[in-house]
């Protein structure tokens, strides 16, 4: 709702109107209709963004879910890589820089508000990529980044797995949790799966880091306890390199789980993600929202 005009204030035709929040929320949605994002939640006039970028082969619905847990102030935005659900067709990105610079065209027109970027496992890479990469286009830089399930780039422990046969790609899967045996077994799924899981197994595992100042905004780790890429003794070490890559503070958080731990924590993971964001968010306030089943 727009404020009325003073009493005493001369009307100009020429003065522009104030834009209403509706018309703001729909300029906002036109702006996000990009093929590389999904936005899952977000009131009419947000207060804070969060961009999610996924992991290895996963894909924007991962973060749907957090939609019931985010309030209104929030607006959701969730990065879908090509070669993926509703993107099958979509040309894959070459590598690490081609990629980062699609979100980054995609993303650049929504950063006229304070914004947050999370990113699990190859996601948190892609995060921190990102984050530069809108810095060296004199955009803003984010609020806090949160890298989850993953060592610092430079740190983390790469192989040969897009190389490797299906049967091995599958296992890896297997090991790591969070695709189910029934899906991995499954003859019509089971291709298009290990098709984006290699796609993106390839990105990351070529990817090698520039050297380049430090950020300036807080980090936060987030990590299972049993996660095998980052666990609690390994995030002990810097942060798993994190705390090397900013001047502001780092911040570790262990949840019990897998590498997939933010899957069964995700209530605790989305409240930690918004109280760092702002603890006015977790207060509730003048705002409800809806909770999971």
């Amino acid at each position: 709702m727009t404020a009325p005009f003073p009493p005493n204030a001369s009307f100009r035709p020429s003065a522009r109107p104030a834009t209403r929040p509706a018309a703001r929320s729909s300029a906002r949605a036109a702006r996000a209709d990009s093929p590389w994002l999904r936005r899952w939640s977000g009131g009419a006039a947000p207060r804070f963004t969060l961009i999610c970028l996924p992991h290895a082969g996963g894909s924007a619905g991962f973060y749907r879910p957090w939609a019931a847990l985010t309030p209104p102030e929030v607006e959701l935005l969730a990065v879908q890589y090509p070669g993926r659900e509703d993107r099958l067709g979509d040309p894959e990105a070459a590598d690490m820089g081609e990629l980062t610079a699609a979100v980054a065209d995609a993303v650049a027109p929504l950063l006229d508000r304070p914004y947050a970027l999370f990113g699990h496992s190859m996601g948190s890479a892609v995060a921190w990529e990102l984050a530069h990469e809108l810095n060296r286009r004199g955009l803003p830089g984010p609020r806090r980044l949160f890298a989850s399930g993953r060592a610092a780039p430079g740190r983390a422990v790469t192989g040969q797995l897009h190389r490797q046969s299906d049967d091995v790609l599958g296992a890896e899967l297997a090991r790591l949790g969070g695709t189910s045996r029934e899906i991995l077994d499954d003859p019509g799924l089971r291709p298009l799966i290990l098709t984006a899981v290699r796609h993106d197994y390839r990105i990351i595992e070529t990817y090698r880091p520039a050297d380049r100042e430090p950020l300036s905004c807080p980090l936060h780790v987030l990590t299972g306890s049993a996660d095998p890429e980052l666990g609690e003794e390994r995030s002990r070490d810097r942060a798993g390199g994190w705390a090397d890559l900013t001047t502001a503070r780092t911040e570790v958080r262990v949840f019990p789980g897998d590498h997939f731990y933010l899957t069964p924590r995700r209530r605790e993971v989305v409240a930690t993600v918004l109280r760092r964001l702002d603890p006015s968010l977790t207060t509730g306030g003048a705002h409800t929202w809806p909770s999971t089943p």
